[in-house]
């Protein structure tokens, strides 16, 4: 069945997915952290489908692309922050094993979709 919407992207969906996964997570970082960590990551997640939906809605292909190539670099600021909230202690490193799995996911899903837009 041909796409109807951004809302018919696997890519777009796993990235939901990944962006409730942060939220929940994130209700257990320090309360100090509500303005800095805690936001930041949030923001950053938030972008990852915000970008996939804004690149859907380009006339240009080249737009597309650049859009989710925007995604990945807010997957990429994800998983940093991921990584930083382990470091500092605020979450077991065990309890992300599940989160950086959605991030590979989500991570392999727009590197097959740029690459159908670029071929």
């Amino acid at each position: 069945m041909p796409l109807q919407t951004y809302r018919d992207l696997e890519a777009w969906k796993a990235a939901m997915d990944l962006v409730e996964s942060i939220y929940a997570l994130t209700r257990h970082f320090p309360d100090e952290e509500r303005y800095g960590l805690t936001s930041q990551i949030r923001r950053a997640a938030v972008s990852i489908p915000s970008n996939i939906a804004e690149g859907y809605g380009r006339v240009h292909r080249g737009d597309y692309v650049r859009f989710l190539s925007n995604a990945r670099g807010s997957l990429c600021e994800v998983e940093t922050q991921l990584l930083l909230s382990v470091r500092l202690g605020y979450r077991p490193r065990e309890e992300m094993v599940p989160i950086w799995q959605q991030t590979q996911q989500v991570g392999k899903l727009l590197s097959g979709l740029i690459r159908s837009l670029q071929s």
